[in-house]
């Protein structure tokens, strides 16, 4: 096994996998965070939930990406993920506790706050 992982296409390939299956567990559990359904929202067409998800899917690949470059090992990569994760779902409930009505505006008017007409 570590003689196909020092083929760096392998290597590239399993670093790709393992960022694709934790970030749909992580969306996953960000879906049970919110207090609306993301993808239903997205197909009702609320452009400021389709943002939101947007940055979540952002923020995770940057976790990752990060987190491959400092890390050679697989656990490595997907442990500091995981601890960068929690710290971006404790970010986004201080955000969501002190903009609670800002939520609840996006989920109402499906526009974007804050853009200019």
């Amino acid at each position: 096994m570590e003689k196909m992982l020092d083929n760096s296409y392998v290597h590239i390939l399993a670093n790709y996998s393992i960022a694709i299956l934790c970030a749909v567990v992580f969306l996953s559990i960000f879906e049970l965070a919110t207090s609306y359904r993301n993808w239903d929202e997205i197909k009702k067409g609320n452009v400021a939930v389709a943002m939101a998800t947007g940055g979540k899917i952002f923020g995770i690949s940057n976790l990752f990406r990060f987190s491959m470059a400092h890390h050679d090992r697989f656990l490595h990569t997907i442990l500091q993920g995981g601890f960068g994760f929690l710290l971006l779902l404790a970010g986004y409930f201080i955000f969501e506790f002190l903009t609670r009505r800002l939520f609840a505006l996006m989920k109402r008017s499906k526009r974007i706050i804050g853009r200019s007409a």
